[in-house]
């Protein structure tokens, strides 16, 4: 029921689904009080803008991504520890496991791995499976991983994990036998403060190493410094507006957890 509501309830905070509750209430005060439905249309509106306006995005986006920007070459560890996210599952048509852009954690821990920065990967992830029964995220890193050229020697799966928390918890349950602690810890930039957290409080000796910036020094000069370039980040962008409620929706997370005890 928690796994359920925390995927439910925050949908009605984040801006497009705020804009479509001040709707709602405009369709039924458009019954009720007519003179009144321009207010929450109004408000929704100024939702939606200041969710995709470019200070905004660009600055809370910043302020988690920016958090662990490694200073140099990442160190030495005992493990890789990816994070799941990203992947679609093989289903048809799809002619292999595919990589949505969160998908990096995989390519970026398989370049870690090859570069001789720890001796094991640990997959990470279950699937929630709204749809039905569908395969746990860690079995396709697992098969993009061995494609990238990482041997499943070198390969643990924890398929169970359905959030943050239980990433870092079944990790430890993997990890402990084998007395590992330290870890390079694999996943997107936007999610990597929470994450570092985690770990941190189960006792591991954390290096982050995040991947899928969307904020990069390019993004940060705008529109470049032309009048096309300008205009077209100032009109609202869907982009923007899905990179913006990603944000809140960590902020928010960090938020939880921590009321959870978890942080």
């Amino acid at each position: 029921m928690f796994l359920f509501l925390s995927k439910l309830l925050p949908v009605f905070i984040y801006p497009l689904g705020l804009a479509c509750v001040f709707l709602v209430i405009s369709l039924l005060l458009a019954w009720w009080r007519p003179r009144l439905a321009a207010i929450p249309t109004a408000l929704a509106l100024v939702v939606l803008i200041i969710a995709t306006m470019p200070v905004v995005n660009t600055t809370l986006l910043k302020s988690l991504e920016w958090q662990h920007i490694p200073a140099g070459p990442l160190p030495v560890a005992e493990a890789i520890v990816i994070l799941g996210g990203g992947l679609k599952y093989q289903e048809h048509p799809r002619p292999m496991v595919e990589v949505a852009e969160a998908g990096d954690r995989v390519i970026y821990g398989a370049k870690l791995y090859r570069q001789n920065r720890a001796p094991l990967i640990v997959a990470t992830g279950g699937r929630i499976g709204w749809q039905g029964q569908e395969p746990p995220e860690s079995t396709d890193m697992v098969t993009l991983l061995t494609m990238l050229g990482v041997p499943k020697t070198a390969i643990l799966e924890e398929p169970a994990s359905l959030n943050t928390y239980q990433n870092a918890l079944y990790t430890k349950d993997l990890l402990d036998p084998q007395g590992i602690r330290r870890i390079l810890l694999v996943t997107s930039a936007l999610h990597m403060p929470r994450s570092v957290a985690i770990f941190e409080k189960l006792g591991f000796e954390v290096i982050p190493a995040p991947t899928d910036f969307v904020i990069t020094d390019g993004s940060l000069r705008g529109g470049g410094g032309t009048i096309a370039g300008t205009v077209l980040d100032l009109w609202p962008d869907t982009g923007r507006l899905a990179t913006t409620s990603d944000a809140i929706r960590e902020y928010l997370g960090i938020f939880i957890y921590r009321l959870r005890g978890w942080l």
